[in-house]
């Protein structure tokens, strides 16, 4: 499905259910794409979340509600979602800064209303990319399940906590201590981030990863396996991580909206990083966001 499409589709299905109890899994359902892509397209084009979304327009109907009906709170609190009249207080007071009584009684309200996705195109055919068909391949990894509400958030403290465990020892130019430092440099771990959803419920599998060259897998460590397939490789120029961000950025923006070849595909995100050349802070370091492609079906 054409990006911009599958966006406005996920809206329209939204607004139909907000009575319903629907997550992020059943909208990327009902658009044929991965939750993670959705969710992050989503998320870069808007400036919030699905659920984000979904509560703040169910909280603005149901203040709607409050005003044009003499419908009990409990009754409207139950059919925006929220089992009890305390959790409904207060959600509706922290959104709209006032109590459901305040706002039956006339007090003003933070209108939300459906959002209108319009196509703005701003250079996206000179972004720095590729095509680039790939076999199989294997990584191995550190892994950490994350939400994607807080993960860019969360997945830096990772990479930290990773770093600081397991990485300090050999980057202190000492022989590896243990099996998890040598298969981290074996296998180059820590050239890749990887987002894989595969799990649902708003989840999704991240591994600070490298290429499995073969060998012992150490306990709690993960292998997993790309399968053969296109993908559009966007180099990155600068420093990490907001040049990363900049360009993911980009890539549901510019890229998808005004790309009439490719479109998503798969369930799979990498960030390669250089691993060899330079710091990440370095104005002209190197690195590269790779997105599963395929070539659109014409109509």
């Amino acid at each position: 499905m054409e990006w911009l499409t599958c966006i406005r589709s996920a809206i329209d299905y939204m607004e139909d259910h907000l009575t319903d109890d629907i997550s992020a899994q059943d909208v990327a359902d009902q658009v044929y794409l991965s939750p993670f892509f959705l969710q992050k397209g989503f998320s870069v084009m808007t400036g919030m979340g699905i659920g984000e979304y979904i509560r703040n327009r169910r909280l603005y109907l149901a203040a709607c509600e409050l005003k044009d009906t003499d419908d009990k709170v409990i009754d409207i609190a139950l059919r925006y979602g929220y089992e009890t009249p305390e959790s409904f207080t207060k959600a509706f007071t922290r959104f709209h800064k006032a109590t459901p009584s305040q706002v039956r009684s006339g007090a003003a309200v933070t209108a939300f209303l459906p959002l209108t996705i319009k196509l703005s195109i701003q250079g996206g055919y000179q972004m720095d990319y590729k095509i680039a068909p790939m076999f199989p391949f294997k990584v191995i990894g550190f892994q950490k399940v994350f939400d994607m509400e807080d993960s860019y958030q969360r997945i830096p403290e990772f990479w930290d906590e990773i770093c600081a465990k397991y990485a300090a020892n050999v980057y202190a130019g000492n022989a590896p201590a243990n099996p998890y430092e040598q298969a981290l440099v074996d296998n180059c771990i820590g050239e890749y981030g990887v987002c894989i959803d595969d799990i649902g419920g708003g989840k999704f599998r991240y591994l600070i990863a490298g290429k499995y060259t073969g060998g012992e897998v150490p306990e709690g460590m993960v292998v997993y396996e790309f399968p053969k397939g296109e993908w559009a490789v966007f180099n990155c120029i600068g420093p990490n991580p907001e040049t990363l961000q900049r360009v993911s950025s980009q890539i549901f923006r510019e890229w998808l909206p005004g790309n009439p070849e490719y479109e998503l595909c798969g369930n799979a995100t990498v960030e390669w990083y250089d691993c060899v050349n330079g710091e990440m802070s370095d104005p002209d370091y190197h690195s590269a966001v790779w997105v599963p492609v395929r070539k659109r079906q014409q109509q």
